[in-house]
């Protein structure tokens, strides 16, 4: 009695799970103008659908197709369909659809996509002090560019390192932001002029 239980609502899961995917990919492209090639798409998933059934329930694709037939009453007039339904005491039975649905261009329809909501994420904090501007080092606004170390260990011990890599140091952060003459001085390289016009 259990597994006759468990095959119909089997069948009614695999019917809800292709009929909705089905559903709704019809009803996405209502709007085309070509709407009508889905019905190869729409007849692959009914003979996908109607072979897995067939599968559990150890029978034929013809006897599971004359199983789950039903016709239901649609705007352009009765459309057949495939249908489970499992009965609950004190309760409205649950039914699962596929097809049933014309495909036919519907001009009037509206696509209700579902709007995001606002990710809200924090900067990291190496772009809010790229987006300030301010040299690190000397404290000049300029143009800067960020200096960094693969790990912090490469600074070197205390008392004998510059003072670009204490501050490193200090703040345990392996960037430093920097204006273009402070990373000269960093790399050893004379600072460039200038360009005026």
């Amino acid at each position: 009695m259990v597994a006759v239980e468990l095959l119909v609502v089997l069948g009614l899961f695999v019917v809800v799970v292709v009929g909705g995917a089905d559903g709704g990919i019809v009803q996405y492209y209502l709007l085309a103008g070509d709407v009508f090639r889905l019905a190869r798409l729409q007849w692959v998933m009914e003979t996908s659908m109607l072979m897995t059934l067939a599968n559990k329930h150890r029978s034929t694709v013809s006897t599971m197709a004359r199983k789950y037939a039903a016709t239901i009453e649609t705007p352009h007039g009765p459309r057949k369909c495939f249908e489970a339904c499992v009965e609950r005491t004190d309760r409205k039975p649950l039914v699962g659809r596929f097809g049933g649905i014309p495909l036919r261009r519907d001009k009037k329809t509206v696509i209700n996509d579902r709007r995001l909501a606002p990710v809200n994420t924090k900067r990291k904090e190496l772009v809010t002090r790229l987006l300030a501007g301010r040299c690190e080092s000397c404290g000049r606004i300029d143009e800067v560019e960020v200096h960094h170390v693969a790990k912090l260990a490469d600074l070197g011990r205390p008392g004998d390192r510059p003072p670009w890599a204490d501050l490193m140091a200090a703040r345990h952060r392996k960037a430093l932001v920097v204006c273009g003459s402070c990373h000269a001085t960093i790399h050893g390289k004379r600072t460039a002029p200038a360009l005026t016009e």
